[in-house]
């Protein structure tokens, strides 16, 4: 059953995404990524929420629903952001450090090696 409300959830994260960027793009237009950024920054702040509100009372069966298929959809930013602040709190200041360089370093590497991959293949 939690993959079905994990693939509920992400259904309606990914539409919302959906939804939020093309609003985004009408109002800012597509010179700097303010959909991406937007998305990340309220997709965090959502994550935070429902983290605290989650400490607070029991959610049992939303946790995944909302967290990972809502949130999840939404933005994998926000996993991302928790995973930092976690690290943070149980004081591995120099994990958390080396978590979000490695992820952003790596994960734009892999991006670009991707796009060089495929520029071979088909070119």
């Amino acid at each position: 059953m939690t993959f079905l409300y994990v693939a509920l959830g992400g259904a309606i994260g990914a539409s919302a995404r959906l939804a939020t960027g093309m609003a985004l793009m009408r109002a800012f237009g597509a010179g700097f990524p303010v959909a991406t950024l937007s998305i990340n920054v309220i997709g965090s702040f959502l994550m935070g929420a429902v983290v605290s509100y989650g400490t607070a009372r029991d959610i049992g069966v939303l946790q995944p629903l909302v967290m990972v298929g809502i949130l999840g959809g939404f933005t994998t930013f926000s996993a991302f952001s928790l995973d930092a602040v976690r690290l943070l709190e149980r004081g591995q200041y120099w994990e958390m450090g080396a978590y979000m360089v490695l992820s952003v370093v790596l994960s734009v590497a892999a991006l670009i090696a991707g796009m060089a991959l495929i520029k071979v293949i088909y070119s």
